[in-house]
């Protein structure tokens, strides 16, 4: 089987994210559209219902460099949150999150962020305190 060009790889991801094809729960586009690496990225996280994220939307940034999609791409929170797999700076950290850390090149942006959702609603995880709304890092 071939392997999927980077490049096609990510403007399908751009498309699917511009169109709101994906999860309602979640969005995510380039920084910049002149960006023709399509390197750079914003992602955006509605928090769970029935948590200590519910009514707070979490923003993130995301660097697809050029061993995307073989390896991850770097996530880091932009909005503070406090989670197991986050560092004090924000970023996710690879062994922390298991998506990261077992990363597959069928997975895409959408997985990584519908993931960290579904992380925020686990029960070890949806009644931890969290920073003040609106702080960042």
């Amino acid at each position: 089987m071939s392997k999927i060009p980077r490049n096609f790889k990510l403007l399908e991801e751009l498309e699917k994210g511009e169109k709101g094809l994906g999860a309602e729960s979640i969005s995510y586009g380039l920084t910049n559209q002149d960006d023709i690496t399509m390197t750079y990225w914003n992602g955006t996280i509605l928090g769970p219902p029935h948590s200590s994220h519910e009514n707070r939307i979490y923003s993130l940034r995301i660097i697809c460099d050029e061993s995307y999609p073989d390896k991850p791409p770097k996530v880091t929170f932009v909005s503070k949150i406090n989670l197991p797999c986050v560092d004090s700076q924000g970023n996710v950290i690879t062994d922390e999150f298991d998506t990261l850390k077992n990363w597959k090149r069928s997975y895409t942006m959408e997985t990584v962020l519908l993931e960290l959702r579904k992380s925020m609603a686990s029960p070890a995880n949806k009644k931890l305190s969290q920073p003040p709304e609106g702080s960042t890092y």
